[in-house]
């Protein structure tokens, strides 16, 4: 099998369940905006290892799904799979679990922060930008196509919370074992 196909040399692209649209459109421009946050999670990953990397790990792998479902042909959504291609509240709640566990363990900071404390944190942070550009993305995206019933901005605007604690978390040297005062 090639990489290659040579079908998107005319500024096309295809949509997950068929139909080809321009590759400056609003659904390759959100979903390539998840992809660029997937890779700058994968730098961040890469530095790092145990419960750190798994919780990345965990956080692109949902984002597969993001994509998916905003690759998706918009009248073909209901042929999407829940958690599969279609983002669900059930995964918002996920993450909001996720960060509740993180700052119960490791409080939050009590001012403002400035990116860069540490080269993993840094890195984390560039996704969370990243991760807020594809949030905005997803919001034209969604509205353009009149589409009103996605979690897919609740779910990103989430994650962007859960890898900014991350951050802090990557940033203080706390585990999530580990409160913040010891």
């Amino acid at each position: 099998m090639r990489i290659y196909t040579g079908r998107g040399d005319d500024g096309t692209t295809g949509l997950f369940g068929g139909g080809r649209v321009a590759k400056d459109e609003t659904g390759p421009e959100a979903y390539g905006a998840v992809d660029e946050a997937v890779s700058a999670l994968g730098v961040a990953r890469a530095a790092v290892s145990g419960e750190l990397a798994a919780a990345i790990l965990d956080i692109q792998r949902d984002l597969f799904v993001v994509a998916a479902e905003l690759a998706a042909v918009p009248d073909r959504r209901a042929g999407l799979k829940p958690g599969t291609s279609l983002v669900t509240e059930a995964m918002v709640k996920a993450v909001e679990g996720r960060i509740d566990a993180v700052v119960a363990e490791a409080g939050t900071p009590a001012e403002f922060v400035v990116p860069g404390g540490n080269p993993v944190a840094a890195e984390l942070d560039v996704a969370r930008a990243a991760l807020r550009r594809a949030e905005r993305r997803a919001v034209t995206h969604l509205r353009d196509k009149g589409i009103e019933d996605s979690a897919v901005v609740p779910y990103i605007n989430r994650v962007g919370d859960y890898v900014y604690v991350l951050a802090r978390l990557a940033e203080g040297g706390w585990t999530p074992s580990r409160r913040k005062e010891d």
